[in-house]
């Protein structure tokens, strides 16, 4: 089975178009996304209803849960805050409810997808983790395999048990051992920090257990405008470039 694991999308609609035509040519058998679908980019309510439209499960991100509680929103930076405040406005009252409903797991043939760090959490980041807390991480849950994003980066853990590291992609091609466990950070959809501006996503064939990166070009450009346009910091229009 082929399933296809994306997130951070942040209301980037052309960057998530673009990843959907490329669906379409892999052909998963299976779409999961980790959260972030909205903040920072200008098409928030055409996200969610993307993602309702194809019924693509998902997980709650750190905008959504501060979407849903607003004394979350100090955490944030001023740009950051700015635009999860114009996000509020741009997104209908069902779009509200449909992202702050979201859970904050779920499982997925065996495997365990989170928005920030395993087991649940919304907001730690997985480059917050440092190589001594691997046993006492790896002990707070069961399984071989965990997705998550919130970094903007690709990254993943293996775990064999005794030792434990952090690695970045070197290839877009990752081959899971059976022998080990992994967590993996699958990038960002519509706002990559990895000095590759193209959207990102993965997918992990359960029969060969490899995770593929796909990398997909779209139209900058039109995001950059929109999100310009309607009043966002122009810092997120910047990162995208």
């Amino acid at each position: 089975m082929n399933i296809a694991v994306l997130s951070d999308i942040h209301g980037n609609l052309e960057a998530f178009e673009a990843v959907l035509r490329d669906l379409e040519d892999t052909r998963p058998d299976r779409v999961v996304c980790l959260g972030d679908a909205v903040g920072y980019g200008p098409d928030p309510e055409a996200v969610v209803r993307r993602l309702q439209s194809l019924r693509i499960p998902c997980v709650m991100g750190n905008h959504e849960w501060a979407l849903m509680n607003p004394d979350y929103l100090e955490w944030f930076n001023p740009s950051a805050r700015q635009s999860l405040e114009l996000t509020r406005e741009l997104l209908s009252p069902q779009g509200f409810r449909t992202v702050t409903a979201w859970p904050t797991t779920l499982h997925v043939e065996g495997a365990l997808c989170v928005h920030g760090c395993p087991p649940q959490s919304v907001t730690r980041y997985l480059f917050e983790v440092v190589v001594e807390e691997l046993p006492h991480l790896f002990s707070l849950y069961e399984n071989p395999l965990c997705f998550v994003g919130h970094t903007h980066q690709l990254l993943w853990v293996r775990w064999d048990g005794n030792q434990g590291r952090i690695h970045r992609f070197r290839s877009d091609a990752l081959h899971l051992q059976p022998s080990a466990r992994y967590i993996v950070n699958v990038g960002s959809v519509g706002q990559p920090r990895d000095g590759d501006n193209r959207a990102k996503y993965v997918i992990w064939n359960t029969e060969s257990s490899t995770i593929v990166v796909r990398r997909v070009a779209y139209d900058i450009a039109k995001t950059v405008q929109k999100i310009l346009a309607l009043g966002f910091p122009r810092i997120n229009a910047d990162r995208l470039w």
